[in-house]
């Protein structure tokens, strides 16, 4: 029986989801290619980025990249909603790396967005330079087998290979702002590694101290050690809290 699961798990469910529809979703005037597989939360709890820094009077930066992006649900959105000149878009998975290829070429962005299939940032240009960086990530330090593969970061070395190499694409004064859940982590929880690699926390907004019980996504802002923080990212958290989160009922593993 454990064999047959197994099984089921590494061969017959991937090849199902390789057979459903491609669906779409319309973000301004950009029409985003997916499949449902491919949605973390980008599509729902992701778009909170747009009210946020919109409200915030956040200057549209010349390039964003969305980090694990799936289908690239914030990132698209953004540059549909004006808060972005230029987008570079990453994922590990190359499903949603077509899903991305796919609403460039739909949508004749080739000459404004960048796509990269990456392990974290191993396979990213070594020409790319970032005003902002965005993202979903994995929200949970949870092995592969034991939960949706889109929200596992065992040990938290996603994260950690993240911080460790960002630094050499974020421009000076550059912005990390992630969207993490606090029902898998808190601020605390990224603290030393941010650190570590010569970084420090300049924003924590809607984070409680401890876990939650619940779904409750907070915004991590990271820059540089030294580097001097934007006047609309210091408006963040006034500005916040008019943004109601779309998913506080949600189950993570539905």
């Amino acid at each position: 029986m454990a064999f047959v699961k197994q099984l089921q798990y590494l061969a017959l469910k991937p090849a199902k989801r390789w057979l459903r529809p491609w669906q779409s979703l319309y973000f301004g005037d950009i029409r985003v290619s997916y499949k449902r597989h491919l949605d973390g939360g980008g599509s729902t709890f992701g778009q909170n980025y747009i009210p946020l820094l919109h409200d915030c009077g956040m200057p549209p930066p010349a390039r964003v990249f969305e980090w694990c992006s799936g289908p690239g649900f914030i990132g698209f959105s953004l540059l549909a909603h004006g808060l972005c000149e230029t987008l570079c878009l990453a994922d590990i998975n190359p499903e949603a790396v077509d899903a991305c290829r796919r609403t460039v070429a739909e949508n004749r962005l080739a000459n404004r967005v960048s796509v990269y299939q990456s392990d974290n940032l191993e396979s990213i240009s070594s020409s790319e330079r970032w005003d902002l960086v965005v993202g979903n990530p994995p929200h949970f330090d949870w092995s592969p087998e034991t939960g949706d593969v889109r929200v596992c970061d065992p040990g938290w070395n996603i994260h950690r290979r993240f911080f460790a190499s960002v630094g050499r694409f974020l421009k000076p004064n550059g912005v990390i702002l992630l969207q993490e859940n606090n029902r898998g982590s808190t601020a605390s929880t990224f603290s030393r590694m941010i650190e570590e690699f010569g970084f420090a926390t300049v924003l924590v907004h809607n984070c409680e101290p401890r876990l939650t019980p619940y779904t409750r996504h907070y915004y991590l802002g990271v820059m540089r050690r030294g580097d001097m923080p934007p006047t609309w990212l210091a408006a963040v958290g006034r500005v916040a809290s008019k943004v109601t989160p779309k998913d506080t009922a949600r189950v993570i593993n539905d």
